[in-house]
């Protein structure tokens, strides 16, 4: 059994998957997001759409680290998370504008103050307004902040979001076919509406990278970060300390730049969005948009769930791992084959497209400073496989 199952969590969600296939697979099975008829208008050529996801247990990397630095900021980032999880999901069925979110926080009073559901909730709309310069209209109604310490150790940071969808403007991926090419754009770097380095570690996998990361001294000094019913050999077991210093390579977009960071700074990057990215993609180049996929939970495997037919997928041009993925690697000990399942390891988007139009969107990806290449290809096949390239070694799932 791996380290990531032995913590309780599961990067394939298998039993989620199995408590609700009996639901309404929605009017597009295929797409990324599940898609419903227009119950708000009635009209038939709309769609409504509900989405819900959160900041997962990175939240309690946030409380770490405010706990031991007294900085409120890294709470911002948080706020980031659980909007960007919503956002970049329904980005991929289509959609960028006009949306509603609502927020849900639970706290445990005695550990969470006031001040950071404040930093928590301010940075939630600062970062609507920002997105908003996009073109990427997003309205905060507020939502639901609970007391309840029974529940929650620390805090849990999720929230749900909205929208009403004119049909012909969806990625349903009905339309991924053999022959397409797959754009990767990167999780990491600094994109041009970004203010800092972002490691690309996103909302995914923390659990385990909290854990194979930081020392021991954190479940010493910090029983409520993590379930006290764990075996301790999988607890706490990395080298690290959040302010531990790093160095980071960063593109500027006039040439690379080596900066210093901590390792708290790396495991905490806000999940990026590629909402200014996609939204030109959409209103530019929909036509030749055949599908998106998030490689949110599930890494490199989560294309495998929205493919509309029997294909291979290799992806053999892969980028390098970035740094934090490196460095949970060797803290772990993991192999690439789970890393590659866990993690993104360095992409989290994923168009699929005709070869003529790479190049095309490509070329978008760097002028938001996003590194983009593509990593693999679409084969007609007997049944639905994925083959990795990482290291001359092929990985098969």
């Amino acid at each position: 059994m791996s380290l990531y199952a032995q913590r309780g969590v599961s990067a394939q969600k298998e039993e989620v998957h199995q408590a609700t296939e009996k639901l309404d697979k929605g009017l597009y099975p295929n797409a990324f997001c599940k898609i419903y008829p227009d119950y708000l208008g009635g009209d038939p050529a709309w769609v409504n759409l509900m989405h819900a996801d959160g900041a997962g247990t990175k939240s309690i990397l946030a409380y770490l680290y405010w706990k031991e630095t007294g900085d409120l900021s890294v709470w911002k980032g948080i706020a980031k998370d659980a909007i960007a999880m919503n956002l970049d999901d329904l980005l991929c069925v289509g959609i960028y504008d006009n949306l509603l979110f609502s927020s849900t926080i639970d706290r445990n009073k005695r550990n969470i103050p006031g001040d950071v559901l404040s930093t928590i909730i301010n940075g939630s709309q600062e970062f609507f307004d920002e997105l908003k310069s996009f073109g990427v209209g997003i309205q905060y109604l507020g939502g639901e902040t609970a007391d309840v310490g029974d529940v929650v150790r620390t805090i849990a940071v999720n929230g749900t979001m909205t929208a009403r969808w004119p049909k012909d403007k969806l990625v349903t991926n009905d339309r991924i076919k053999a022959g397409d090419v797959i754009v990767g754009f990167a999780s990491y770097g600094q994109a041009t509406y970004e203010q800092e380095y972002n490691s690309g570690i996103g909302s995914n996998g923390l659990t385990s990278a909290r854990h194979d990361m930081l020392h021991k001294t954190y479940g010493a000094r910090f029983h409520e970060s993590y379930d006290t019913t764990l075996d301790e050999n999988v607890v706490y077991i990395g080298p690290h300390r959040m302010t531990d210093s790093i160095e980071v390579s960063v593109n500027t977009g006039g040439g690379i730049e080596t900066r210093t960071t901590d390792i708290g700074h790396l495991l905490l990057s806000p999940t990026r969005t590629y909402a200014p990215l996609l939204k030109k993609l959409l209103t530019e180049q929909f036509d030749h948009i055949h599908g998106l996929v998030h490689c949110s939970g599930g890494g490199q495997t989560k294309c495998m769930k929205y493919l509309p037919d029997n294909f291979r997928i290799t992806k053999d041009n892969l980028f390098e791992a970035p740094v934090v993925f490196r460095e949970i690697q060797a803290a772990s000990g993991s192999d690439d084959r789970e890393m590659y399942q866990v993690f993104n390891m360095g992409h989290r988007l994923e168009v699929f497209t005709d070869a003529a139009a790479a190049d095309a969107m490509i070329q978008l990806g760097k002028e938001f400073n996003i590194d983009t290449q593509i990593v693999g290809r679409v084969e007609a096949a007997k049944e639905k496989t994925l083959r990795l390239v990482v290291g001359g070694k092929e990985i098969n799932y």
